[in-house]
This record gives structure tokens, C-alpha cells and sequence, in this order.
């Protein structure tokens, strides 16, 4: 069900095998689902910690800056519960589990092709760009983002 869900979200997720996405969860420090009553999956959100042995241009990029942080790698609601909360309650769930182990959330979010809403939900939640990045031989161009988990400077996830 992940997999759909991701495979649903390209081009704002790059899509994945099974086998990669089994590899990603293994080296995961979190991996969260949301789901609705009825049990369906209607979200989820991965996130890897600064020594993952992952490939991503967009990983490396935190890697080579940051020796602590924790990464989001994907993020991925189903249509039909956009706009209705799951996003931050995956973050939610993220920053209980984990905010205390770090400290400081990265991810990045599509310029090109570009994806408005993202972009806007993460500044939202606190992410500040710090950059952008050409990616897949400059098909994508991506905003690196950074929110500080430090519990003197954290702010209040807004719904």
C-alpha cells in the first residue's frame, strides 16, 4: 500500500521499487502511517538519519553540510486527504518520536516541476530554505530546507 501511495505522489516522491523502498525503511530512523477510520492508509512519511547509506543527491546534500539531522525523505498523502490534516499529523508524530535525538529536520520540496502547496505546508511547519539544487541532470530543481528541532528556538506546529 506504501508503494501505491508513493507511485501516486511522483513527481513530487521519485518513484521506487519495492526493493528500494524495503531498503529505506530498513535503514530508517522513522517511518510513519497515518490512517482514517476505516483503517485505509491515508499517508505516510519516512525519514533517515544523518548516517544512512543512501545515494540521494538531495541526502547528500544535508550530509555534506549538517553532522546531525534527520531527513525526510518522503512525504506522501493520498488525494483524497489532502488539506485535511494528515501531513501534519505524520510531522506531528515525527517530531514526538524524534525532535529530543536532533537537531535539525531537513528536506527539500520541487520547484521544478514545481509543487506550490508543499512548498507552502512546509513553510508553514517552520522549514526556512537554505538553497536549491539541480537534480536527475537538471529535470528537477529542488528547495533544501531546514527547521531547527532546538527546544529554545522550536516553534508550535500549526494545523
Amino acid at each position: 500500500m506504501l508503494l501505491a501511495l508513493n507511485e501516486d505522489a511522483v513527481p513530487h516522491v521519485n518513484s521506487l521499487s519495492l526493493a528500494k523502498l524495503s531498503v529505506l525503511h530498513q535503514q530508517s530512523v522513522y517511518l510513519g502511517v497515518a490512517r482514517d477510520a476505516a483503517g485505509a492508509v491515508a499517508g505516510f512519511l519516512l525519514a533517515l538519519g544523518e548516517n544512512a547509506d543512501y545515494a540521494s543527491e538531495n541526502y547528500r546534500y544535508f550530509q555534506r553540510r549538517y553532522p546531525r539531522f534527520l531527513y525526510v525523505d518522503r512525504i506522501a498523502v493520498s488525494a483524497g486527504y489532502q488539506r485535511a490534516g494528515v501531513g501534519t499529523a505524520l510531522y506531528r508524530g515525527l517530531l514526538a518520536a524524534c525532535a529530543a535525538d536532533y537537531p535539525l529536520l531537513a528536506c527539500e520540496v520541487n520547484l521544478r516541476p514545481p509543487n506550490p502547496t508543499s512548498l507552502a505546508f512546509h513553510q508553514r511547519m517552520g522549514f526556512k530554505p537554505i538553497g536549491e539544487q539541480d537534480t536527475e541532470k537538471g529535470s528537477k530543481c529542488v528547495c533544501m530546507m531546514v527547521m531547527s528541532l532546538a527546544k529554545d528556538v522550536r516553534r508550535p506546529i500549526s494545523g
